[in-house]
This record gives C-alpha cells, structure tokens and sequence, in this order.
C-alpha cells in the first residue's frame, strides 16, 4: 500500500499532486496545494490546505493593474485593450510586446529608462534569437513584467507622484495597489506580507484560499457584498479579447485562455504558482495552485490542466492537446519514451 500523503508530505500544507515516472517507478513526486473558491467565499474544493501561505509573485498582476483603472488613468491616457493586457501579462518580449509597452511610455511622456524592472533576453526564443542576430543586447522593455511597470508610471503620472521611487513599499502607486489586493482578496488592511519580486517591485504573501477568492471576484467583476467592480471588468476584458497580451506565442497562459470554456482566465507566477479563474452560471470562480518545489513546468502545468480537466472547464481532448504541447512525455537523448508524467490527486 502507498504511504498517506500525511506521512509524504515534506512541508505542512502541501501534497502529492504530480508524479515522474520512468518506466513503472515513480522517480519523482512534486507536491503542492491548490485552493477552488467561489465568489462568495465558499470552498468548492481543495488538495493539500488551501490556507498554506504563497507568495504571489505574478499572479498578482490582474489586480496590480485596477487601481490604474480605478483612478481613470486609462481613460485620460486612452489606453487601449491590448496595453491594459500588457500591464497585467508575464509576456514573452515578442515585437508586438515591446511595441505595446513602448507605447504606453510614450503616451505618458517617458521611455525605457524609467522602467526599473531589469532586463533579461525574451522567453521567446526566436524573438530573442533575432536580438543576438542583430547585435543588439535585450534591455527593461523585453523584461516579461514591463508591461507591469509601464502601467505603475502611468499611474504615477496620473497621480502627480514621483516617478523615480515608483517601486517603494509606501509609494502612492503602491499603497494603492496592496490596498486593493488586500479588499479584494478579503483581507484586512495590512494584512499580506511584503516581499520583492524578481522584476524589484513589491510583491505579496497571504494564503492560497485567499488569492483563490481574489481570482473568483477578477471573474465575477464584483467586490464585497457582490458590488459591482468595473476597473475588475475592464481587466478581465482586456485578458480575454487580447490573450497573446499575457503570455504570447506558445505561451500556456494564451493557450488556456483560447482553448478554456466559461471566459478561463489564466496568470502564472514565479515559482510554481498559478491563477486561473472562470464563470459558470453566473458564478464566479477561483482556482490558486502552488507548486512547493517551485517547478514551472512539468508540475505545474499538469496540476493546472488536470485540476481545470476536472473541474470541466476544460474538455478531456483540450486537455490532452496541450498536455502534448507543454508537458510531454520523457524521452531520452535518443528520442524514446522512457518515461511520463502524471497526476495524483482527485479534487472532488
């Protein structure tokens, strides 16, 4: 018999989710939590503990953009639908990325050197292939979070604040944005834990039931006692007409939300974590996953597309297909299949 996940579990929280299997023995085991809640508040299902604490990294992204929305910044500046995606996506650094997100600097009177992301080469590959084929050196607009950044000055601008301490913990821009997290997620005011991300903004920790909820309401447009949210609307719009805007060509993020039934929407972030939210019958759901070892792949994406299979908000055959595209099989350096990767939970 195999052992209880209680007497498997390497940190409190989490469980099995996802084995690796060469030939018939598991090689590996990632364990992990996932937390599914309605827009209400209401626990629809679970693995592991949904109060197991997560930093959120960039699945805080659709939120961090509605106080530029709340403020109507996006008006003043007429943003359109694509550069509110861009600010809320994890993008790939592709031309119509840096496109977008170069416009945004200039509609608002500054350009790349504001950003203070950082900067890294594309994640897609052959856009990053054609920078090293020009000899040019990637900079802070093919940073996967500049659009985030963009959307941060933007509102700093539309605020009169200053734009050189934008990514301070007590900046206005700032303030706003956990200020909002927090409402929105159902916490008390100074309730999540700061840290800073990867790309030097602030980012956020509170449990993954919690960042679940603040999904369920992103896909319900609503706040507290169900009052409409129209900022939540304008974003989840923007994240459903312009998909390639949060992740981009093969990018599992864009596919979830092409292939996905009930208006999917689907934001990873760093280290194992995953938002996915969705409506059905006029309800709106959340879905956070948190991978403990922080896998990216393998894990990940199959904890999220079998938890979405599951819950049936992704067909059996959409499932698979990108399973075949994003997961695969193991095979070694003689291209045999020698092994595979599979689920190990059941959400009920």
């Amino acid at each position: 018999m195999p052992a209880s996940s209680e007497n498997r579990t390497p940190i409190p929280g989490y469980v099995p989710l996802v084995e690796v299997r060469r030939g018939d023995s598991v090689e590996s085991l990632h364990f992990g939590a996932i937390a599914v809640i309605d827009a209400r508040g209401r626990a629809v299902t679970a693995a592991g503990d949904p109060a197991t604490p997560v930093v959120l990294r960039s699945t805080a992204k659709p939120a961090q953009v509605l106080p530029l929305l709340d403020a109507g910044a996006a008006d003043r500046f007429h943003f359109a639908d694509e550069e509110i995606a861009v600010m809320i996506g994890s993008h790939g650094g592709e031309p119509f990325h840096v496109r977008a997100v170069r416009s945004i600097l200039k509609t608002i009177g500054l350009d790349e050197k504001a950003l203070q992301c950082g900067a890294h080469a594309p994640y897609h590959r052959p856009s990053a292939h054609a920078l090293r084929q020009r000899g040019e050196q990637p900079t802070a607009l093919h940073n996967n979070c500049s659009g985030k950044h963009a959307g941060m000055l933007a509102l700093a601008v539309h605020l009169g604040a200053p734009v050189d301490t934008y990514l301070d913990p007590g900046h206005p821009v700032q303030a706003r944005i956990r200020a909002r997290i927090e409402a929105l997620a159902g916490l008390p005011a100074g309730a999540t834990r700061l840290a800073i991300d990867g790309c030097s903004a602030p980012t956020f920790a509170m449990p993954l039931s919690s960042l679940a909820f603040l999904y369920a309401r992103l896909a319900a447009a609503a706040g507290p006692a169900d009052a409409p949210d129209p900022a939540a609307r304008r974003a989840v719009a923007a994240m459903r007409g312009h998909p390639e805007m949060i992740g981009g060509t093969d990018r599992l993020c864009t596919a979830l939300m092409r292939a996905g039934r009930h208006g999917l929407l689907a934001k990873i972030g760093a280290e194992g974590m995953y938002g996915l939210a969705w409506q059905k019958d006029g309800v709106g759901f959340g879905l956070a996953l948190k991978i403990s070892d922080g896998e990216g792949q393998r894990a990940r994406f199959s904890a999220a597309l079998e938890a979405l299979r599951q819950l049936e908000v992704l067909s059996g055959e959409d499932a698979a297909d990108l399973r075949s595209r994003f997961v695969g099989e193991i095979r070694n350096h003689r291209g045999l299949v020698v092994g595979s990767v599979g689920t190990t939970f059941r959400l009920v």
